[in-house]
């Protein structure tokens, strides 16, 4: 079955605040999607990370359930530890390694 491609754009969260609904099947899709081209290509970090902000924004909701804030709260911490495990090293400038250099 073929997937959808995926836009760069891709909507704000704070814009459909006011409708959790659409902002929980928008997180729920774009889950499904990360999964798929996990599976096919590696992990997309910038699909990744519209997740973490989709469930940021689910649960500083004040109108969803606690148990539902919570559990946004905590995927969208494990997001970002998946983010930063994910993402490449950044090689240490040369300004960096001469300061480094020095305080050794």
């Amino acid at each position: 079955m073929p997937t959808a491609t995926l836009t760069s754009e891709f909507p704000d969260p704070s814009a459909v605040a006011s409708q959790p609904e659409l902002l929980v099947s928008a997180a729920l899709h774009l889950m499904s999607h990360y999964s798929t081209q996990a599976r096919e290509g590696g992990p997309c970090l910038k699909l990744a990370s519209v997740i973490e902000r989709h469930l940021k924004a689910l649960a500083s909701l004040p109108q969803l359930a606690p148990v539902l804030q919570g559990t946004c709260s905590q995927l969208a911490e494990q997001w970002a530890m998946h983010i930063e495990q994910a993402s490449p090293a950044v090689r240490p400038t040369l300004l960096t390694r001469m300061l480094n250099g020095a305080r050794n």
